[in-house]
């Protein structure tokens, strides 16, 4: 009983937090081409597993490392705010070498900072059984793979949809810095904390955004 109550957590936990890194590698992959859509979305996936594993590996070494969450957490607002304004270059300007590498990289370093939280919640969850890690680490490849094509197509027909993709990321963000153990404040502030730190991140990229289209424009005139 406790086995199959284990296993329905962990796969909860991966459908949720792996959407995470789907949302991610689908919005760096998709400007680019049809042809290199495929491979950003193998190499990104095959990334976030290999990060994974290796967090797996040293996770009681991530845990002891003092603000490491919060670190990883501003990595993810940085992330959010170049999704949501790297669609105004123009396309014909970008070489699709460097477009490839670009989304990669941005891809790698989303799953890196999510790796942590994906692998603490399904760590715990397997209690401490290897197999049952294991498990959910190889549960997490085709819901990165599958999902991450499901939002570059939802993308290709909704592209205003990059903002729930961001502000997706923005919560996962408030939720990391509000559960970061060195800093230990989501037991002395009020429930509505997330949902307020959430709005203010959202507000700062959109004030960032506006600020940079301002001076292109400006530029240009």
């Amino acid at each position: 009983m406790e086995t199959a109550q284990a296993l329905l957590a962990i796969i909860l936990i991966d459908l949720a937090l792996s959407g995470d890194n789907a949302l991610v590698i689908g919005m760096a992959a998709r400007d680019l081409p049809e042809a290199q859509r495929r491979r950003a979305i193998i190499f990104g996936g095959a990334g976030a597993v290999i990060l994974r594993i290796i967090a797996a590996a040293v996770v009681t070494l991530l845990l002891a490392i003092p603000y490491l969450q919060l670190g990883a957490a501003l990595v993810l607002l940085v992330i959010a705010y170049r999704l949501v304004h790297s669609g105004e270059s123009d396309a014909k300007h970008v070489k699709p070498a460097a477009g490839l590498r670009a989304a990669i990289l941005t891809i790698l370093a989303a799953d890196a900072a999510m790796s942590l939280e994906n692998i603490l919640g399904v760590g715990a969850a397997a209690h401490g059984s290897l197999a049952l890690l294991a498990f959910g680490l190889a549960l997490s490849i085709p819901i990165v793979l599958f999902g991450s094509s499901v939002v570059v197509r939802l993308l290709d027909r909704y592209p205003r949809a990059i903002w729930l993709g961001a502000l997706a990321l923005i919560w996962t963000a408030a939720e990391m810095i509000l559960d970061e153990p060195a800093i230990s404040i989501r037991s002395v502030i009020p429930w509505s904390a997330e949902l307020v730190l959430t709005a203010v991140f959202l507000g700062l990229i959109v004030a960032a955004r506006g600020a940079l289209q301002a001076r292109r424009a400006a530029a240009v005139h």
